[in-house]
């Protein structure tokens, strides 16, 4: 989100539940090509324009020219980046609500997030959508739903290439998204790397906790980050034991002298803040709630970017 700009006009929405206040949402983004612009294409039968849309996409978002077979070379960057995105979004405990191949574009970038939410605590069930009765959109379930929308991709794809190095593609995201997941979630630890094996169990280990415990998944980073949670004996409980153990192994990768890491507490964006920030700006025109969050969201950046 770059901006956004309140138009003065009542809005009203009648399928699902809305603020009657207008605005325009300024996005930035590396492209607006979705997997669902390959997938109308592949509708239509227009082989021609799917070869010129998958050139087009490797020259301007990926910098490569001259390929002489477009599908699996775009796939293969495709895969990459939505492994990297599903990481990402599930380290942050971020739900988009509706991840279906119109919401994620060729670069790996989603948007149109809708009922989205902030997972409160580590729960694979949780859902952000108030239709998703089935939590086909779940938190536990974006990656999968990511990796499908990448085989609609290649479904396109096969209809100007041969599909075994489609498939192959599309093998490969299982182990790029552990990998990327892995990496992302020791980053938000502050802990250094120990190589994959060790990474891998730290990783599993604490969301068996996270999920045992049901402890609030941005105080759990908070006061881990760095391991000095490591005696804290709130986390002295069966359900952290094998993490406490793993992460006893780990050295600080980022230091805590910010700040941000002396205050009582995360900076977090569960729906119920965001209600009740929005209240204060649909009932009185007080904008100061909305200024100090992102005052807060500021700090926190630069406290993980040290």
């Amino acid at each position: 989100t770059f901006s956004l700009i309140e138009t003065g006009e009542q809005l009203h929405r009648g399928d699902e539940p809305s603020p009657t206040r207008s605005a325009v949402l300024v996005r930035l983004g590396h492209g607006h090509i979705r997997i669902g612009s390959f997938q109308r294409a592949a509708f239509e039968r227009d082989d021609g324009f799917i070869e010129r849309l998958a050139r087009y996409c490797l020259e301007h978002y990926y910098g490569e020219t001259d390929v002489a077979d477009p599908g699996p070379a775009l796939l293969n960057k495709a895969v990459e980046a939505c492994a990297r995105q599903a990481a990402h979004m599930m380290a942050a405990g971020f739900v988009h609500g509706v991840l279906n191949s119109d919401n994620i574009n060729i670069s790996g970038e989603s948007f149109d997030y809708g009922p989205w939410r902030f997972a409160p605590t580590w729960d694979p069930g949780f859902t952000a959508a108030y239709f998703d009765h089935a939590g086909l959109y779940a938190f536990g379930r974006q990656p999968e739903a990511i990796h499908w929308n990448l085989a609609q991709l290649a479904g396109c794809l096969r209809q100007i290439g041969e599909a075994p190095p489609l498939i192959a593609a599309l093998e490969r995201y299982p182990d790029l998204y552990r990998e990327a997941f892995t990496a992302q979630f020791l980053w938000r630890l502050g802990f250094a790397s120990r190589g994959a094996e060790a990474d891998h169990a730290l990783v599993e280990a604490a969301e068996k906790a996270l999920i045992a415990s049901g402890v609030v998944a941005d105080r759990f980073f908070f006061d881990w980050m760095g391991r000095p949670a490591l005696e804290d004996p709130a986390y002295a409980t069966d359900a952290f034991t094998a993490f406490r153990t793993a992460a006893a192994h780990y050295a600080p990768a980022r230091s805590r002298d910010h700040a941000y890491w002396q205050g009582d507490g995360p900076c977090s964006m569960h729906i119920e803040e965001v209600e009740a920030i929005w209240a204060h700006i649909a009932d009185r025109d007080d904008l100061a709630p909305l200024h100090a969050k992102i005052d807060a969201i500021r700090s926190m950046g630069e406290a993980y970017r040290r």
